[in-house]
This record gives structure tokens, C-alpha cells and sequence, in this order.
């Protein structure tokens, strides 16, 4: 069962959204699966630059939705950038042959939520939205949902106030 360890998260441009990314770096293993929702535009590949930079990723992190998987070993870990929003369903992921990887890379697929869950028996779910009525603004709410295994407590390092991302000056905090 998914259920939220950190509070949602109101990200105001895509700096912030990448220095999300690049705080969760650090506690990633070799085998994680992180699955990024949202809608077009929300920031899932701004955020995924914000997970190779904190991996130490120096190539340069695209949206790869027309060659669907991206693969970037320069870093910590390998991660792979999939974009499964052209892919019709588990069958077409199976093709990409992803669990080949997952063992030894971190795995951020942007659109993947009901096609690659299975890949890990557990994950960590990257909800992103816009608030209701701010659908072309910069705000962004982001959630992170962990499922199994030990991701609520690796969680818990971003939980702390200190640590989310907020608006500057000490009126906003």
C-alpha cells in the first residue's frame, strides 16, 4: 500500500523542483524505482535533472520521450530516464527490458504508474500537480508516496522543515 511520509510539497519554479530532486539523491540505492506523475508540463523531467545532478550526473538529462529510455552512468549510480507516456502498456515495458537494469541503477520512469511497479517490490511515487485554477502558473504540490520496503523511513531526512523546499524570507516559512 502507497502512503505519503512527507507532507505535500508547494514548489514555486523549477529550481526548486530540481533541488528536490537533488535532496533525494542522496538516499538512493542501487534497484530504486521511482515513478514520476503528472501532467504535461508539471516538471517530472525537471525534477528527474534534479536527481542526476545529486547523483553526480554530468551528461546532460532530456525529456526522452521519443527514444522512450535514456541511460546516464556518470554518476553515483547508473540511473535510467524512461518515458513510458508512448507506451500502450506493461508488454511494450517488458520490451525495454528495464529489469535488466534496475538491479545495479536507479529507475525514474516519468508516466509509469500502472505499467512498472511490478519491476520492484517496492518504489518511491513522485505525485506532481498544480493547484486548482493555477493550471499555467509555476506552482507546483508535489508528494512523495513510498511503497514497501524501507523508503517511509529513508523519507523521513526530508521531512524535517529544514530540508522541503519553501518560499524565501522567514514570513513564508
Amino acid at each position: 500500500m502507497t502512503t505519503p511520509a512527507v507532507p505535500e510539497i508547494a514548489v514555486e519554479d523549477p529550481d526548486q523542483m530540481r533541488a528536490l530532486g537533488a535532496r533525494l539523491a542522496p538516499l538512493l540505492r542501487a534497484g530504486d524505482l521511482i515513478i514520476l506523475d503528472g501532467p504535461l508540463g508539471a516538471g517530472k523531467t525537471v525534477f528527474v535533472q534534479g536527481l542526476a545532478a545529486g547523483l553526480g550526473v554530468c551528461s546532460p538529462v532530456t525529456s526522452p520521450t521519443f527514444v522512450l529510455a535514456r541511460v546516464h552512468t556518470d554518476g553515483r549510480l547508473p540511473l535510467v530516464h524512461v518515458d513510458a507516456y508512448r507506451l500502450g502498456g506493461a508488454a511494450e515495458v517488458d520490451d525495454l527490458d528495464l529489469d535488466a537494469d534496475l538491479g545495479r541503477s536507479v529507475c525514474a520512469v516519468e508516466w509509469g504508474s500502472g505499467l512498472v511497479e511490478q519491476m520492484a517490490a517496492a518504489h518511491l511515487r513522485v505525485e506532481i500537480s498544480r493547484p486548482s485554477g493555477d493550471e499555467t502558473g509555476d506552482v507546483r504540490r508535489v508528494r512523495l508516496r513510498p511503497a514497501g520496503a524501507d523508503w517511509a523511513a529513508r523519507l523521513t531526512a526530508l521531512a524535517t522543515p529544514d530540508r522541503t523546499p519553501h518560499p524565501q524570507g522567514p514570513a513564508a516559512r
